[in-house]
């Protein structure tokens, strides 16, 4: 089993990967700065094979309508 420590680099890593430097600071700062509850939006909302950019877009827009 990987330590939390291990999933937050390889998380950020992934961001970064995907989105840059700039977007990826700016997807984890959109997250943490909203109310935002991951897990129910997970559920309702998230298809399988979004791209990280589409899923940002999609975070953004549902918690946008809270």
């Amino acid at each position: 089993m990987r330590t939390d420590t291990i999933v937050k680099q390889e998380g950020i890593n992934a961001l970064i990967s995907k989105l840059g430097y700039v977007d990826a600071e700016r997807f984890i700062v959109l997250i943490n700065s909203e109310p935002f509850d991951y897990t129910k939006w997970h559920q309702e909302s998230l298809d399988d094979g979004l791209s990280v950019r589409e899923l940002s877009k999609k975070a953004m827009a549902y918690s946008q309508n809270l």
